[in-house]
């Protein structure tokens, strides 16, 4: 089982399990309420159905939306059966020898985290990793918390093998880890969130691709929920995490073409840093500074070298999610904002013939970024049209369709980790579809805009 591959050593610094609570049990029961109501209603309600589609496809706009509903079903369905294809194709690397692994910087970046730096940094320290090839920065981006109290107290633990390092001011994480990299004197450096705890196996595993490929200039980490038993959000969240990198990641590492290396665990060849280095700490956005979207920049740079990216699936680190809805959306804007930034910068480079061997792959990944982004207006519109002229037929074939499309996340978790866990699939597309929806929109019409958003001191750590 996965579950129990990556479980070991990494115990002492998981939280606690607990037992699912009442409202875990409300939500996941009232989930299912929804949506076996909902297949209930639609056939109920299937002549409303007919008579309605029967009347749409005598106007024209109605045609259109027909044609484009079908164009988007047959498009979605093609690029999940790729994807499939890629995923089955896909296999993490074994871990080198000790003889052969490179010599690795690990940067910490911290800023208002608290006691949690001190288990990142214990959780580094205990890598299966040798020692004389170890570096292990930590730098403090002038927080306002108790964070650099923490640094010391690891520091008076580890002594030399950690090194910490304190900003005069908070210049954001790029400017954290910018100094990091100049710092560094690995052949690899290694990004990991001060929020997140890695396994022992980790940092071997997630270098061990830039020996195997020469032209592998990037590695993406496997990213799961640490909070996860201590609100029903985080539940949610490590489901889709899931299925975000152990398959997208997967099938997307199958065409070498990771699109983002995660802050929370990410590897880079420092040759490939320092060659973008200086556009990276100074990547602009509409005339104004970047201080968002790092890791995604970093990799879209990497990957306009012509270098590849990869995922190591067999490479876990835990890091903490919002455990309330308000931390969730900002998290998901900050995100999106990047996102939009980084399709922009990747358009201009993907169509050419920016690396050796083909480019098929990276470019059809490309035009599936962008599609989501370009179709998040029109399909906002005919859902907002759908609510006001039929809202009873909207919610019954919507949550229908929910309970459709998110039985492949279920599976997928069951079958890597637990069934009951992968039930929280059905509940978080829920809570995507009503609650998450206006995000793209919204992070496209703010995209110049800048801030983290999630590290105000008021967030409990």
């Amino acid at each position: 089982m996965a579950e129990e591959e990556h479980a070991s050593g990494i115990n002492k610094f998981l939280p606690t399990k607990n037992p699912l609570n009442t409202w875990g049990i409300v939500v996941l029961i009232s989930t299912f309420i929804l949506m076996i109501g909902s297949a209930y209603l639609v056939y109920f309600l299937q002549s409303d159905f007919t008579e309605i589609n029967t009347a749409r496809m005598n106007t024209t706009w109605g045609y259109a939306f027909f044609i484009l509903a079908s164009a988007l079903f047959l498009y979605r369905g093609a690029f999940f059966i790729y994807n499939l294809v890629l995923y089955f194709k896909y296999k993490p690397i074994e871990s080198v020898s000790n003889e052969e692994l490179p010599t690795c910087t690990v940067i910490v970046p911290a800023y208002n985290e608290g006691k949690q730096v001190y288990a990142t940094l214990m959780s580094l320290a205990e890598s299966e990793y040798p020692t004389e090839k170890l570096q292990l920065l930590a730098i403090d981006d002038g927080s306002k918390d108790d964070t650099w109290s923490w640094m010391q107290e690891a520091k008076k633990v580890l002594g030399d093998r950690v090194a910490i390092y304190q900003q005069p001011e908070n210049k954001g994480k790029r400017h954290a880890l910018y100094r990091g990299f100049n710092l560094g004197t690995g052949e690899v450096f290694v990004t990991v969130d001060s929020d997140s705890v890695v396994n022992a196996d980790t940092l071997r595993n997630l270098v061990s691709p830039f020996v195997v490929n020469e032209k592998c200039g990037a590695v993406a980490g496997n990213i799961r929920v640490l909070n996860n038993e201590k609100a029903l959000l985080p539940k949610m969240l490590n489901v889709n995490f899931v299925l975000s990198f152990e398959f997208m990641r997967s099938a997307e590492s199958t065409l070498e073409s990771v699109l983002c290396t995660p802050g929370a665990l990410a590897a880079y060849r420092a040759s490939a840093v320092f060659e973008c280095l200086p556009e990276w700490i100074n990547q602009t956005f509409m005339g104004k500074p970047s201080d968002i979207g790092e890791d995604r920049a970093m990799t879209n740079m990497i990957l306009k070298q012509g270098q590849h990216v990869l995922f190591q699936r067999n490479a876990y680190a835990y890091t903490n999610v919002p455990e309330q809805y308000k931390g969730l959306y900002k998290m998901f804007i900050r995100w999106g904002r990047s996102n939009v930034r980084e399709n922009i910068a990747m358009s201009k480079y993907v169509f050419t013939q920016f690396r050796e061997g083909s480019t098929l792959g990276s470019r059809l990944l490309f035009i599936n970024q962008f599609l989501k982004i370009i179709m998040s207006y029109p399909l906002i519109m005919i859902m907002l049209f759908f609510v006001v002229s039929h809202p009873l037929l909207f919610l019954s074939s919507t949550f229908l369709g929910i309970m459709v499309y998110s039985s492949f996340p279920v599976l997928f978790y069951a079958k890597r980790y637990k069934l009951s866990e992968s039930l929280w699939a059905y509940s978080y597309s829920i809570l995507h579809t009503f609650g998450l929806f206006w995000i793209t929109p919204y992070a496209i019409a703010t995209a110049s805009r800048s801030g983290w958003l999630t590290r105000e001191l008021s967030v409990k750590k």
